[in-house]
């Protein structure tokens, strides 16, 4: 391109590129990058000229070129498909008139900070330090799917898409699929980012789809929202980070998916929102994380999928968790914060598909661990009664008295209490009506406390039963003691048996 075919706005870029000078076309700081459409000459650039400045702009020895721009309207694509651009890329405060086209493209740096586009086309774009959207207003789909930035992503104050509006469908090698879902506001799908995803405060109304998408150090969504009208906010299937994904004050509608995430520290999601009322509001499933905070989380609108999930630590209180909830084998360490086990309990109670005795027993282990065997007694009791409600009706009888009697072990003070009971009406209706004598030369003296004992234990004997013989009521009395006895000494030896079977 020739320098005598350019306008003065352009003339003044081409001169500042080589000496890597900012150029501000702004008439106040308080220019607002959508209002560019009516922007005049004096702060138009052509898109072509941007390119042949990139690709093979002018040099000055001794000086990087760069190009720095500032405030300006540019028309036409600017198009670097597959092109490799050395000069650091600024365009701050700028409107685009068309999508800018960097697929394949291999770029030193690309700031795109406070600008507004119809939408950006980079897939598998090679970034060598830093791309920064910074307060970006973008119509259409980011397209980053595959892309490789060494350094940082920056996303913090961008709007993504427009609320209510279905994107467009991209074509060629940058088309989303063959169904009927609306292409995503944001793809990072495949993406290796060096260090952070940094994107505090982001708005997307569409997917943000990041699944299979490797981060260096965190990714930060504290105060996004994401809105997906067809239910599907963010999507992070088998997506790897490696810190944190934080996501506190998140306002999500539409599912949020980690399912075979690996997060080796913290899932923030403390005073988040989420909701999807008609399917699955968070699914973790088969994810490996260090710690899922859910502390101040609102009620979750919609189910919670946690399936095979393993955590170091679950902090959440019992009021977070939906009606709907999957947690077959789920494991976790510890929980916070420690409640008494009957508020831990109901959640058991919410799995979708049945009785899971793994559950349960992940549960008893976490109150264990945390130095709480009473706590641990309680979730494991309250296994055995869901248990048995799954029972056929004699089995359910056996189990209804060997929880009323010794809470199938885990309550063997019930039995002593049980016993003193026993022993005390015994006592007192045979000392009122002593038993006769079976052979009067030979009987001891009658004890009633020993008599009674005598009925009440299977197997010690202090020669009382075989000595004297009760009468009329007396005699079904002493009946019923013997048949209690032998009840309270199997269900006894059971419960004994469980836990050191536990043990």
């Amino acid at each position: 391109m020739e320098i005598t075919d350019l306008t003065p706005a352009e003339l003044r870029v081409w001169r500042a590129f080589p000496l890597n000078e900012g150029v501000d076309l702004r008439e106040s700081a308080d220019d607002d990058p959508a209002d560019g459409a009516s922007w005049g000459p004096g702060r138009t650039v052509r898109a072509e000229v941007l390119r042949a400045l990139l690709l093979d702009g002018p040099t000055t020895g001794g000086r990087v070129p760069g190009l720095k721009l500032t405030g300006a309207r540019v028309t036409g694509r600017l198009d670097l498909m597959y092109g490799t651009v050395d000069p650091a890329m600024r365009l701050r405060s700028c409107h685009f008139e068309k999508p800018p086209n960097l697929y394949g493209a291999q770029v030193r740096a690309l700031v795109l900070s406070d600008s507004v586009l119809p939408g950006l086309t980079a897939g598998t774009l090679r970034v060598g330090i830093v791309l920064r959207m910074t307060g970006c207003r973008v119509t259409g789909p980011v397209r980053l799917a595959g892309a490789q930035l060494s350094g940082a992503l920056f996303l913090d104050g961008a709007v993504l898409g427009v609320p209510g509006a279905r994107s467009g469908r991209p074509p060629g090698p940058e088309r989303e699929d063959s169904g009927e879902r609306p292409e995503p506001a944001l793809q990072l799908n495949h993406a290796t980012v060096g260090t952070d995803v940094w994107a505090v405060g982001l708005t997307a109304h569409g997917r943000v789809r990041m699944d299979g998408a490797t981060v260096g150090g965190l990714v930060n969504l504290d105060d996004a929202e994401l809105h997906d009208p067809d239910g599907l906010a963010l999507e992070a299937e088998t997506l790897s980070v490696g810190t944190d994904l934080r996501a506190a004050r998140l306002r999500a509608r539409g599912m949020v998916n980690l399912s075979g995430a690996t997060i080796p520290r913290r899932l923030v999601l403390s005073s988040a929102r989420l909701s999807t009322p008609a399917g699955q509001a968070l699914r973790a499933s088969v994810s490996t994380i260090g710690e899922l905070w859910l502390r101040g989380t609102a009620p979750v609108q919609g189910a919670v999928n946690l399936r095979g999930a393993q955590l170091d630590l679950l902090e959440a209180a019992p009021e977070v968790w939906p009606e709907r909830v999957r947690i077959d084998g789920l494991t976790y360490r510890r929980l916070s914060p420690h409640l008494p086990a009957e508020r831990r309990l109901p959640l058991l109670e919410r799995e979708e598909t049945g009785h899971l005795p793994y559950a349960y027993e992940q549960l008893a282990t976490a109150y264990r661990a945390a130095g709480d065997e009473v706590g641990a007694r309680t979730v494991q009791l309250a296994k055995l009664r869901r248990h048995r409600r799954t029972l056929p009706p004699y089995a359910r009888l056996w189990g209804y008295v060997q929880d009323v009697t010794v809470g199938y072990g885990f309550r063997p003070m019930r039995a002593a209490g049980w016993l003193l009971v026993l022993l005390l009406t015994g006592t007192l209706a045979f000392a009122r009506e002593r038993p006769r004598p079976l052979k009067a030369d030979e009987a001891p003296d009658f004890n009633p406390v020993f008599y009674t004992l005598d009925l009440l234990l299977p197997i010690i004997g202090f020669g009382q039963e075989a000595a004297f013989a009760p009468r009329g009521v007396h005699q079904w009395l002493a009946y019923l003691l013997i048949v209690t006895g032998w009840i309270l000494a199997t269900t006894t030896a059971a419960g004994v048996t469980r836990a050191l079977s536990r043990q």
